[in-house]
């Protein structure tokens, strides 16, 4: 029987591992030869891993192993060759005995598996004597890395008063060591300085809050957490990190009041808005957990305002209403601070506010005279002699002083020259008469001065009403021109003629009209006097033909104030002046027709004055408009028209045909042609030319 003996490999861990002796591979040539059990295995190679320490202190080359063919005789006839990673430079092998040593220093972390190649082969022939085979050397790892925090350093931000428990953030370490081989890789997490307000977890390095935390107390806090390998048993290596953790605000605070009690002043002199004085009160929390907002509590807020200042948290006292000091020197006022936002989690522990008091003085100031009156309105008859007294004005000084007061007109020279004024006690007289006709209504300044201090001083105006005096008589407002036909019959109208008067009359004027007396007798007109009215009827002097009207039935007389038909311009305005408008009569209760001749020429002397009551030209107004649209016969366009009753037993006669009770249609009006451009309208009416259909 021919048959090949396997190679042995005997690999010895160093100070741990016996001899590993590979399972024989057999060449069967004879199968009729009895083998053992351990010959009937296939040929070849079995290997294992196989295991060296690292980190040896190689002063020499350290036995690891031996490889042998169970063939070779050790008659140096094998050889034993190493191939592979490290082979010749990390691991030698002895080429005649087999045996393997490693000659450097091992790192696992570096390089933690070697794979080789082994082979014997003759050494005189250099054939093989065994197949190759393959074999692993892995390097066992000893604890020679230190833990180390990677992601550091740590911060981290987590609120004050966060419950226990509350997870603030994790630290993790690594080992460089073999972390499946023994504990060298396996880490445990302590804290060495934090406590007790934070703790961590031992495995998974997650620091929580372990106790209440007070950010105005303490706002940041170094937590020294370590890691440790071996599980954190003696001889492990260890590393430490530090961890900043700042608390952020919450709003468990209260703000508080520097003081108790404020004492400020203030001026009475002082205006409106202004600046008395600051309060300060104080808030532990910070940012929007410490805004704060000022108010005023109780009647005092009606006189004083707080307004907050948002950049310095101050509360500004201001003057909201003026003060008086001699109505009141002193102010107690309650002020109050209240935190604008409110942390509901904390309302059971109070009102989230404060109170204080502010006492305010009120200084005296010299004050401007006061008059007793914001205007004055007096009154004087026009033709009053010089020095006739008007009115007279008052003022005092408000305050305790009591400086005597000097009084003085100004605003124009013209008006000085009119009015007198005495300095002491305010006296207003007249320098010389006055004319209403020409100025019906004075106004004047007055001012009062101190007489200790000139600069302060007030003013008040004085309006003057000039009363009438009936000063002036009649007169004709025209020259009367009047043409009359040479066969007029007695008693015709011929001209209707007026006066007027510069005075003014509450009840209207009363004219009387007449002919001189030298013309009376020689002369072939009379005059008609109206009484109640402004005007007077010319007529021819001899007898009228005697009337239609009964003589029991009551006459109309008709005034006829001139208008355009066509309308428009300024001769509309003659039908009526806008001057009655300015009166200050009080018109009286409406009526449905009344006499309003006498109060229009009133009104019109009246307009010439215009005092500072202007009430009376709407009431006018507004009656003038109500009378007219209740008349449903009056005319469409702008004009005035005013009737008169004047009863029975006038002498002249109606000489309207609005009471007639028989037709007109046998009257002669040829003569009406002959009367002048004034009697146009009539005479195209009731002249020769007029037809039927007229």
């Amino acid at each position: 029987m021919n048959c090949h003996t396997s190679l042995c490999l005997v690999l010895t861990m160093v100070q741990l591992w016996p001899c590993f002796l590979s399972m024989q591979r057999h060449s069967i040539q004879n199968t009729d030869q009895p083998f053992s059990a351990a010959r009937r295995v296939k040929r070849g190679w079995v290997w294992n891993v196989f295991f060296v320490e690292e980190e040896m202190n190689l002063t020499e080359p350290v036995y690891v192993g031996q490889l042998k063919s169970d063939l070779d005789k050790e008659d140096s006839t094998f050889k034993y060759i190493l191939t592979g990673e490290g082979a010749g430079n990390i691991f030698t092998i002895n080429e005649t005995t087999g045996v393997l040593h490693v000659i450097q220093k091992l790192d696992r972390e570096k390089k933690a598996l070697y794979t080789l190649r082994a082979q014997a082969i003759n050494r005189n022939t250099q054939l093989p004597m065994e197949p190759e085979s393959e074999f692993v050397i892995k390097v066992k790892d000893v604890n020679d890395q230190k833990p180390q925090f990677l992601d550091g350093p740590y911060e981290a931000t987590v609120p004050e008063m966060s419950p226990e428990g509350t997870s603030v953030i994790q630290v993790t370490a690594t080992d460089g060591d073999d972390p499946y081989y023994g504990y060298n890789a396996r880490l445990l997490y302590s804290i060495i300085q934090g406590q007790p307000y934070f703790s961590v977890e031992p495995k998974t390095g997650v620091i929580r809050i372990s106790s209440e935390t007070d950010r105005e107390t303490q706002e940041k806090y170094f937590v020294i957490i370590q890691a440790k390998d071996l599980i954190g048993q003696m001889g492990g290596f260890s590393e430490t990190a530090t961890v900043t953790i700042n608390l952020s605000d919450i709003n468990d605070n209260a703000p508080k009041f520097q003081h108790t009690l404020y004492h400020m002043t203030v001026s009475e002199a002082a205006p409106v808005g202004t600046t008395i004085g600051k309060i300060m009160a104080d808030d532990s929390d910070i940012g929007e957990n410490a805004a704060m907002n000022y108010v005023i509590e109780g009647e005092a807020s009606y006189v004083f305002d707080i307004i907050t200042d948002n950049e310095t948290q101050e509360g500004v006292v201001i003057l909201k209403k003026k003060v008086d000091y001699e109505t009141k020197r002193k102010y107690s006022i309650k002020a109050k601070v209240i935190n604008r936002h409110i942390d509901e989690r904390f309302l059971n522990e109070g009102p989230f506010e404060d109170s204080t008091l502010v006492r305010i003085t009120v200084e005296d100031a010299d004050e401007p005279p006061v008059f007793t009156s914001q205007e004055y309105v007096m009154e004087i008859a026009e033709g009053s002699e010089s020095g006739s007294f008007v009115g007279a004005v008052n003022a005092s000084d408000p305050d305790n002083t009591n400086s005597p007061i000097r009084y003085a007109i100004v605003h124009g020279m013209s008006l000085k020259r009119l009015f007198s004024i005495n300095a002491q006690n305010g006296t207003i007289i007249i320098t010389k008469p006055l004319d209403r006709e020409i100025t019906a209504w004075h106004n004047i300044t007055v001012t009062a001065t101190e007489a200790r201090n000139p600069e302060q001083i007030s003013e008040a105006p004085v309006y003057i009403h000039v009363l009438d005096v009936n000063d002036h008589a009649p007169e004709f407002p025209e020259y009367y021109e009047t043409y009359v036909c040479e066969n007029a019959e007695p008693g015709q109208l011929i001209q209707t003629i007026s006066a007027v008067d510069k005075d003014d009359s509450v009840e209207g004027h009363h004219f009387y009209f007449s002919l001189q007396e030298e013309v009376t007798n020689n002369s072939g007109f009379s005059v008609r006097d109206n009484q109640v009215f402004v005007l007077a009827i010319v007529a021819l002097r001899q007898q009228r033909k005697k009337s239609l009207f009964s003589e029991k039935a009551e006459e109309f007389r008709e005034n006829i104030v001139r208008y355009d038909d066509e309308g428009g311009g300024e001769e509309d305005t003659e039908a009526f002046d806008i001057a009655a408008l300015r009166t200050r009569t009080v018109m009286r209760e409406h009526k449905p027709r009344r006499n309003i001749t006498t109060e229009i020429q009133s009104l019109y002397r009246q307009s010439l004055q215009v005092g500072p009551d202007s009430a009376v030209f709407r009431e006018f107004i507004s009656e003038k408009l109500k009378e007219a649209n209740a008349d449903p016969n009056a005319p469409p366009y702008d004009s005035l028209q005013t009737y008169a009753f004047e009863g029975t037993g006038s002498l002249a006669g109606s000489l309207s045909s609005l009471g007639s009770h028989v037709s007109d249609m046998g009257e002669s009006y040829d003569h009406l042609s002959e009367w002048g451009p004034r009697f146009k309208r009539l005479a195209k009416l009731y002249g020769p030319h007029k037809t039927a259909r007229d």
